[in-house]
Order: structure tokens, then sequence, then C-alpha cells
């Protein structure tokens, strides 16, 4: 029996009927199309598939659609776009924060969630932002770098943000 659930995701708003299992993350991926949330490992403990979901860091493995009815959702399709990059995506390309990419979005939407918290973060800041975002590949040290960048970039150049801000 499936349930009729409404979000709005990236500024846009989504109404769907859906099976009361399928996850925040399918639904991003398998009914909105928006595949740069990854699955890493399905039990919430990588952050490759982390969201802002009212305000708030979520790992969307972790989360029913239907738990985030009526909720607020940005993904990393919602922080820029092919044309206009977000800060903190331009900061990690330049600065090297990027290696497979595969942890890439959520690591980027854990640190613009930071950024709207705390728009100049020590390094502990830091640090504890993208302590739930497991990186095989970088070492931490050059997304701190980036962060850093990011922080300096956003408040000289802040992002476009594709779609409309809608409220809840």
């Amino acid at each position: 029996m499936k349930i009729s659930i409404t979000m709005v995701v990236n500024g846009i708003i989504h109404k769907k009927e859906v099976l009361p299992t399928l996850t925040l993350l399918e639904f991003l991926r398998e009914e909105l199309y928006l595949t740069g949330t990854k699955e890493g490992c399905g039990k919430g403990e990588c952050g490759t598939c982390t969201v802002i979901m009212d305000g708030k860091t979520v790992n969307s493995c972790l989360v029913l659609a239907v738990q985030a009815n009526e909720s607020v959702i940005t993904t990393i399709e919602g922080l820029g776009d092919t044309h206009h990059l977000h800060p903190i995506q331009e900061a990690f390309v330049r600065e090297g924060g990027v290696q497979c990419g595969f942890c890439t979005p959520g690591m980027i939407v854990s640190v613009a969630h930071l950024l709207e918290k705390s728009p100049q973060p020590t390094d502990e800041e830091i640090r504890e932002a993208i302590s739930g975002n497991i990186c095989r590949c970088t070492g931490y040290s050059k997304i701190v770098k980036a962060v850093r960048k990011a922080a300096k970039l956003k408040q000289s150049n802040p992002p476009v943000t594709p779609g409309r801000k809608l409220s809840k």
C-alpha cells in the first residue's frame, strides 16, 4: 500500500506515492533522479548519503521517505550547478579536497550546513562537522584546507542557488 508524501527538495515541491519501506536516499535517487547523493554503507556509518533535512544533516539511508513528509531537503544538487559552482565545491576542487569523489557529495553537504551555522569555523569545528563522513582517500587535511578556503570564498562570493526557495 503506497502512502502520499509531499516535500520540498532543492526548492521544488514534490508530491509522490511511495511504499512505506522506501528510504529517503532511494526516494531521491529513484523517484527524483537526484543521483548526486550516494549510497555507501546503507547503515548510516559513512556519511556518503548526507543531506540537509529541515536544517539538520541526516543520513538519508536511515530516514524513511514517509518520515521526511512535509520536510525541506537540500541535496548536493541544490548547492550549485554546472554553470555556478557553490564556493564549497570550488574550494574542494582548488585545494584537492577530492580524490575518488565518492564521499564528496556528503562531505560538501555537511560543510555547507556548517558554514551556514558558523561562517568562519575553527579547524576543530570543521573536523567535528565532517566527523560523520568517512573519506578513505584524502587524509582529511586537504578537506579542512578546502573548508577554510570555502569560508573565505563564500563571504566574498555568495552562491547562486538553483530552483526557487519555498518555505514549508
